[in-house]
């Protein structure tokens, strides 16, 4: 089971946008903060990145031909061709038949600097550890023969930007949208053995990683540490220290979180009814999954689902309302309802659909 490619999936919420940058110098350009995660290729001449919230000298970040950069929360910052310049607000973009991507030319008419800047639309109410865990700036080079992969993908892009040519409108976002899994694997694959931790470590360690793998394959199966830990040849307590130690957390606290990420994506991207759900993620019963879906996420299934298509009619990204800070992880108190002693229920929150379905499932 490919976890990267399942955790970014999991956060996916929507296509990436992308535009192409000419810089002519002198320039600089202000690009305000993106929802989800920023990325920059030079494609070719050479830049400066400068953060927004450290505008000393010594925080810029000079970027040559062929170096990627990542910003993991989409924060405001300056690309420029000196640290100096001055910037001028993110431009409209103009749109050249036959080109796949809109260009955005700024500057005056000195040396030119070649970029491709935009954004992956990811859900950063709940980021996966494995993208939770990465440096807030990201930058790799391909110079020299650095990150192959990277490198490849890097230059096919150049390719198809530099030339009209058939087939261009499919394959420039099908590169840029594979470029984020290229960028992950390149940092996480860059860093050192022996200084390795968290799930750096965790995804090259023989117990843990097909540990992992295992969960990831079959969310629903009813997995005790027990049985995880003689997969791997490790006592329980043993296996249990070393996931914690790892992955952050203990073996089923991540199977719930798990469980409830996978959930959230189904209810983004299919029409499956909440019981369908509830199964392909290991509850037996709806009531169970959508008590748990809450107290994890801050509001119920259908709410969730109704937000995200409400966010698809808008704004054609499927992005529910976040709820505030911390409330996917506080236990909801419930309150006896007069003498059954069942749980209240969020029934303006429900359909009628699902409210007979809950009913059902607690055997109502």
């Amino acid at each position: 089971m490919d976890i990267l490619t399942e955790a970014l999936g999991s956060m996916r919420t929507g296509s990436p946008a992308a535009v192409r940058t000419m810089g002519h110098a002198p320039w600089g350009l202000r690009l305000p903060p993106v929802i989800g995660a920023g990325f920059h290729v030079v494609l070719s001449g050479a830049c400066w990145l400068v953060p927004v919230h450290g505008p000393r000298r010594s925080d810029a970040i000079r970027l040559d031909t062929g170096d990627v950069v990542f910003l993991r929360d989409g924060r405001a910052h300056i690309l420029a061709d000196q640290p100096g310049t001055p910037p001028q607000d993110e431009q409209d973009c103009r749109f050249t038949p036959g080109s796949p991507l809109g260009t955005v030319t700024v500057g005056g008419e000195g040396p030119r600097t070649s970029l491709l800047c935009g954004s992956y639309h990811l859900d950063q109410a709940r980021p996966h550890p494995l993208v939770r865990q990465l440096p807030e700036l990201v930058h790799l080079s391909t110079a020299d023969g650095g990150h192959a992969d990277l490198a490849a993908a890097v230059g096919l892009l150049r390719a198809e930007l530099d030339r009209s040519r058939i087939g261009a409108a499919g394959i420039v976002p099908a590169l840029i949208d594979s470029l984020l899994l290229y960028i992950l694997r390149a940092w996480y694959e860059g860093q050192p053995p022996e200084s390795a931790e968290g799930w750096t470590a965790a995804l090259r360690d023989a117990a843990i990683a097909p540990a992992l793998a295992a969960l990831h394959a079959d969310p629903a199966a009813a997995w005790t540490v027990e049985e995880l830990a003689a997969r791997v040849g490790l006592s329980r307590a043993g296996f249990a220290r070393r996931f914690t130690a790892l992955v952050g957390e203990p073996p089923m606290a991540y199977l719930t979180r798990w469980r409830m990420t996978r959930a959230a994506q189904l209810l983004r991207e299919s029409p499956a009814p909440l019981s369908t759900i509830a199964a392909r993620i290991g509850y037996g019963s709806e009531y169970a999954f959508a008590k748990a879906f809450k107290r994890e996420h801050g509001q119920p299934p259908g709410a969730y689902r109704r937000a995200a298509r409400g966010s698809v009619t808008r704004h054609g990204s499927p992005t529910p309302q976040a709820p505030a800070t911390g409330a996917a992880f506080r236990p909801q108190p419930t309150t006896p309802v007069g003498n059954t002693g069942l749980p209240e229920l969020d029934l303006p929150d429900l359909t009628n659909e699902e409210i007979g379905e809950t009913l059902r499932g607690m055997g109502a």
